[in-house]
């Protein structure tokens, strides 16, 4: 029978449990409830848990709720857990996590050193026989907290933490049962590679012993997360939130130095990271081996878990995927006025079976409306060669920009830099002009283009050197410049500062004048450096003369990645901040700022989650609306695994709608440096349309191998809605 106890009972409970370190909380507003309950378990005969049902739970009788589970350290009990039922209240209560269900079992087996494995001890020594419990808890436990609590039956839904021993719980349960819990917070986690050291109490009580052994390095391998990370299953993604002190227990002997508790878990969260389907955060947090660290940590660490945690099903992701068996990365996409579309992707081998040159090819593929293939045409060198975006071009054809490292032109064979590049194809698919442009001793890179009006392009980008003849202002310095329909460079500006900066996203006002944005590393010249990195934005004349030139962002880490022109002459800048510009929600949030011709900021919003969220692209719509699209780890909308997409329509007055999140369980629209990769396109014929990056694959598709391409519709910008805050 269960039995129920308030909160700050049963905190008074864990506070006699652990010698009165712990202090009760006052009582809040709206508490969850936290009671002590058994069950029986074939596995192990009897499990005990706490369990904290989350405020509301009562009164809510038809909803599902994601589950928590939280393991105690070697030695300690489940009333080590209940601490944080005050942070919970606290987190739910302001918004910052969903409701949970949250179960703290009890693990006794081994005189409470059994690491939550399934032992093969069966000798008498130390505790005696080992039990199983992985088996009793990621099985018999689950199941039984499905059928008692309305929790979501779903391991996108279902999450595991655990401090000391309990990490390493949490971290096998995860890394070994993907099918069960799709994310962990791993805390100070008692792990070790390739085996403990001599003085580990993991040697001593049998969780990795064998017959008569307490303790066999084999089994210790079997078990532990190399063994773990390297037979995982991608298409079951996880997410790990890894955290430590900075002053956790140091080995005695130096011969063990690499044992200490921060450096393990500066190895775990490298290995993890480097595989595919397994995303990871790491936090150092000054502290040792308690709960100075852990309660801290578990607060950051639940708030980045349960963001990612979902209770109901996302929706299927309607896409058409292109790709080959090497890493392929999206380059852009072009409408013209008769619908027919013309996809840039970056291929890193060979693509329906045509030639490969070698590195990134970009291969142009155009598809008339009715969906048939019209032509395909290469720009490509046995160097790599990358686009950046695609734009109609005179007569129905297309213009493409980014850089190669080759030849394209056939005047430069050094390949002893990056090269900016502008290619025009006409509309049957054959070169007209290639533009190979940029400092002979330098990098330069175009990262946009938009259309000119007159068949040409504008774009903008970096040089490392002097584009056209302007000095160097130090690192790399941002571009911006004019092409002709005939391939002739008709104006180049170079904006820069003694920092890192970049043309981002560049655009057509109805004047004719240029609109132009990026990132600075440090003060522009005659700005005010606001501390990191910064956005920027500048108007310039139709003759590339800059109007004006202001930073965008704050004192933390901001940039401009894509601006919209609307039809009034102003432009929505597009990009995030993790700063507070209007209402900071956590990690990076999405940035969008309106402004006039004139440089007045009309309006700004800052939108997301806990998570990082980052605006990415925007196209204009009618009447002043524009459509967003984010990269986000949390979840805006229903997450569907990794990170993902997500789509928001702005009313003219900035007044966002509901959020419309896409993706596969795996990483969606950014690299796995976090960088976005993605375009939104506003064809000739009025539709819209992304292509992005995918590492996994829309419904009823597959991988062809890393990193594929996506292309699907964009809807039409809703006029706005409830969502969202700004000002």
């Amino acid at each position: 029978m269960a039995r129920r106890r308030t909160t700050v009972a049963l905190l008074a409970a864990a506070l006699a449990a652990t010698g009165g370190l712990l202090a009760a909380p006052a009582l809040a507003a709206d508490q969850g409830t936290v009671r002590q309950v058994s069950t029986s378990s074939e596995a192990v005969g009897e499990i005990d848990y706490t369990v904290y049902l989350p405020p509301g739970y009562d009164e809510e009788p038809g909803r599902e709720y994601p589950t928590l589970y939280l393991l105690h350290g070697r030695g300690d009990t489940m009333a080590a857990w209940p601490r944080v039922a005050g942070d919970l209240d606290e987190l739910i209560g302001s918004g910052a996590i969903q409701p949970l269900v949250v179960v703290m079992p009890d693990a006794p087996w081994n005189d409470r050193g059994n690491w939550y494995t399934d032992s093969l001890y069966t000798g008498s020594r130390g505790a005696g026989p080992g039990v199983p419990v992985e088996t009793a808890f990621t099985r018999d436990l689950v199941a039984h907290v499905d059928a008692t609590y309305r929790t979501a039956e779903d391991r996108a839904a279902r999450a595991v933490g655990g401090y000391s021993m309990g990490g390493a719980g949490a971290l096998r349960f995860t890394l070994a049962h993907p099918d069960v819990f799709s994310a962990a917070i791993v805390l100070s986690a008692a792990v070790y590679e390739p085996t403990p050291p001599r003085d580990s109490s993991t040697r001593d009580y049998g969780a990795y012993g064998v017959g008569q052994r307490l303790f066999t390095p084999q089994r210790f391998r079997e078990l532990s997360y190399p063994a773990a990370l390297a037979a995982f299953d991608p298409a079951l993604p996880v997410h790990l939130f890894v955290a430590v002190g900075d002053d956790e227990y140091a080995n005695p002997d130096p011969r063990d130095a690499e044992h200490d508790l921060d450096m393990e878990a500066a190895k775990l969260y490298t290995a993890a990271r480097r595989v595919p389907g397994v995303t990871a955060e790491l936090r150092v947090l000054d502290g040792g081996h308690d709960w100075d660290v852990w309660q801290p940590a578990f607060r950051e660490g639940v708030v980045d878990v349960a963001s990612r945690l979902r209770a109901s099903e996302a929706e299927p992701w309607r896409a058409e995927l292109v790709g080959t068996a090497a890493d392929d990365r999206a380059g852009g996409l072009a409408v013209v006025a008769d619908g027919a579309r013309t996809l840039a992707v970056n291929a890193g081998a060979s693509l329906d079976g045509a030639p490969h040159a070698g590195g990134l090819d970009v291969t142009l593929t155009r598809r008339a409306a009715d969906g048939t293939t019209a032509w395909r045409h290469d720009v490509a060198t046995a160097a790599n060669d990358r686009a950046y975006g695609v734009v109609p071009g005179a007569d129905g054809g297309v213009l493409v920009a980014g850089y190669t490292r080759g030849d394209l032109d056939g005047a430069h064979p050094s390949g002893a830099s990056d090269d900016a590049f502008v290619v025009a194809v006409d509309a049957e698919g054959q070169r007209r002009w290639t533009l190979q442009t940029g400092d002979a001793g330098a990098a330069d890179r175009l990262y946009a283009v938009a259309s000119d009006g007159a068949g040409g392009a504008l774009v903008a980008g970096y040089t490392s050197g002097s584009f056209a003849g302007t000095p160097s202002a130090g690192d790399k310095d941002a571009v911006v410049a004019r092409v002709s329909a005939d391939g002739e460079v008709l104006w180049s500006t170079q904006l820069g500062g003694p920092g890192e900066d970049k043309g981002l996203a560049v655009g057509l006002a109805p004047d004719g004048s240029v609109w132009a944005a990026g990132s600075a590393g440090a003060a522009l010249p005659g700005q005010p450096g606001l501390g990191g990195m910064d956005g920027w934005v500048a108007r310039l004349s139709a003759a590339g003369e800059v109007a004006w030139l202001r930073p965008v962002g704050t004192a933390a880490t901001d940039a401009i990645a894509g601006l919209a022109v609307r039809e009034d002459g102003s432009a929505v800048l597009v990009g995030h901040t993790g700063g507070d510009l209007a209402g900071a929600r956590g990690g990076d949030d999405v940035l969008a700022q309106a402004v006039a011709p004139t440089g007045e900021v009309l309006w700004t919003q800052q939108l997301g989650g806990p998570q990082d969220d980052r605006g990415a692209a925007v196209v204009a719509g009618e009447a002043g609306a524009v459509t967003l699209v984010a990269t986000t780890d949390g979840a805006l909308g229903v997450p569907a695994g990794g990170t993902d997409l997500a789509v928001v329509d702005l009313a003219a007055d900035g007044t966002p709608g509901a959020w419309r999140q896409q993706g596969s369980a795996q990483r969606d629209g950014a690299d796995e440096f976090a960088e976005a990769n993605l375009f939104v396109t506003r064809g000739e014929d009025g539709s819209a349309w992304l292509t992005a990056l995918t590492a996994g694959a829309p419904a009823g598709a597959t991988n062809a191998g890393a990193g594929d391409v996506v292309v699907a519709p964009l809807d039409a910008p809703d006029g706005g809605g409830d969502g969202g805050a700004g000002s």
